[in-house]
């Protein structure tokens, strides 16, 4: 406190001097963006602290909890056996030595180093700030309808003791699909009831902070481990199981011949991983700055890529006793996406005794799974936008969170109308549901949705250069401005932090 006083009476003293015409530091070209960071902290002296977490293993839970989502137990299983079986970890571990573990330990590093969030991070080089931005609206849009398949589980956990056919309750009772995109149908209100629930339970996830968090986390990250090793002993023991084992992991190389296969690797571990959104240099901020958050990238990389491997054991058993007790190959009984998680498992558990219990533990585990890395992305989201107007909303941030839920909310009401409207534009190309396909102009609102996140990149670079007074040279300079001393740039984003500490 005695240095932030100190630092504070500076800089009043060089405004009185400047008041009495006396000679003091004048801005210039090369001092302009140290004597902005003083006024800066100048005002900013009396705002709430950011916060840090309370422990290192609360920092790991949480990108645990934040790496470990749906794709997890749906995508990666499923992948597994569309490419290959066994085949398909060729390229995906290729593509997580050179690309997963590497981005990920820079988002992490990047946002220990600076101490901010995804939009402030790039003040080592403004003209690429429209990547911050981008990534906080495909952040945006992720939020509004990641949640929605939550709500799914929610509903799911609810109706398990229901004894209507899986797939007939899927697509009429709990969607009630109706006849294409032009009949936009009502809400489900049932779902947007547990919409709501789900909104609200994350608010309180991540209203108080990180320290906060950081607590939540213990459960949400590690139960759902507990359930899965229970649906695990209670899948091998059915018969049929090893057959879908062995279906799941069978490897199959003539597949590694074929683009997609690579493409749906690298699309896996960059979704998996949670790469690009800003959310990683999010939680990395709020780390110390001594914190070895090279450990941790290799220990949360080790876990999320055996925790997918271990999901596709708990997934395909079940689906091989779905399999021997209807006389069908596994194939056919494989679905993918939500269809497996909601359609395929649920079917094999009606089969067993006590059904409804293993539902239910499901569902939950569900629920568990997509919770925190709901949560968790909305905080790195949360953290962006607060971070780049500190002045105006830390104060605030607890108003801020309730009002970002409540809009997220309201425009997540249309993805659970009866025509699955933006769940679907939201997905990449082709627009397709079941059988029906899309028209001409949900394609075009698709592709417009995605380059609202494109667009910011090189919209922004041309803003900030006409922005930027000087010529080419000097603008150049700026904003493709990178100090090689990293202390320096801790010093200058935060003054009340000594050099030492650096």
């Amino acid at each position: 406190m005695t240095d932030r006083r100190e630092e504070s009476q500076d800089f009043v003293d060089d405004t009185l001097k400047l008041n009495r015409h006396e000679d003091i530091e004048l801005p210039t070209l090369t001092n302009v963006p140290n004597l902005v960071n003083q006024i800066q902290f100048s005002k900013n002296v009396y705002l709430p602290e950011r916060g840090t977490w309370g422990s290192k293993l609360d920092f790991i839970l949480s990108v645990v909890g934040l790496a470990i989502g749906l794709g997890n137990v749906w995508r990666f299983p499923y992948l597994c056996y569309k490419n290959g079986g066994g085949a398909f970890l060729v390229p995906y571990f290729i593509t997580l030595i050179l690309a997963g573990i590497p981005m990920f330990f820079m988002e992490l590093a990047l946002g220990q180093m600076m101490t901010i969030g995804g939009l402030g991070v790039f003040k080592i080089a403004p003209i690429f700030k429209g990547i911050g931005y981008a990534a906080a609206v495909m952040s945006c849009w992720m939020n509004i309808y990641y949640i929605v398949i939550l709500a799914w589980a929610i509903f799911y956990f609810f109706m398990s003791l229901r004894a209507d056919p899986v797939k007939e309750f899927w697509e009429r009772r709990a969607l009630q699909i109706s006849e294409g995109i032009e009949h936009v149908g009502s809400i489900r209100w049932e779902l947007a009831g547990t919409l709501l629930l789900v909104w609200i339970i994350c608010y309180f996830c991540i209203w108080k902070g990180v320290k906060w968090t950081g607590k939540v986390v213990y459960f949400t990250a590690l139960f759902p481990y507990v359930l899965l090793t229970i649906l695990l002993i209670r899948g091998i023991t059915l018969p049929g199981a090893m057959e879908g084992i062995k279906f799941y992991v069978m490897p199959n190389m003539s597949k590694l011949t074929q683009s997609q296969v690579w493409i749906d690797a690298v699309t896996q571990i960059f979704f998996s991983y949670g790469l690009g959104l800003g959310t990683l240099v999010a939680l990395g901020s709020y780390n110390k700055f001594t914190n070895n958050v090279y450990k941790d990238a290799l220990i949360v990389c080790s876990v999320n890529s055996s925790t997918s491997m271990f999901a596709g054991f708990v997934i395909f058993s079940v689906v091989g006793f779905m399999a021997h007790e209807q006389q069908r190959p596994v194939a056919e009984v494989a679905a993918s996406g939500p269809g497996l998680a909601f359609l395929a498992y649920p079917s094999a558990v009606l089969q067993l005794p006590g059904s409804p219990l293993w539902a239910c533990l499901f569902f939950f585990m569900i629920l568990l799974i997509g919770l925190d890395s709901q949560f968790c992305t909305m905080e790195g989201f949360v953290t962006a936008i607060i971070d780049e107007w500190p002045s105006v909303l830390r104060r605030r941030k607890e108003l801020f969170i309730a009002v970002v839920c409540a809009l997220s909310y309201v425009v997540g009401l249309s993805c659970i109308s009866q025509s699955v409207f933006i769940f679907n534009l939201v997905q990449w190309a082709p627009v397709k549901y079941l059988n029906y396909e899309f028209p001409l102009w949900a394609h075009l609102f698709g592709w417009g949705t995605a380059l609202t996140s494109m667009l910011c990149i090189p919209g922004y670079m041309i803003y900030i250069w006409y922005a930027t007074p000087g010529d080419r040279k000097t603008k150049m300079r700026l904003l493709v401005r990178i100090d090689d001393d990293i202390r320096t740039i801790r010093v200058k984003m935060h003054p009340h932090t000594s050099g030492s500490s650096v």
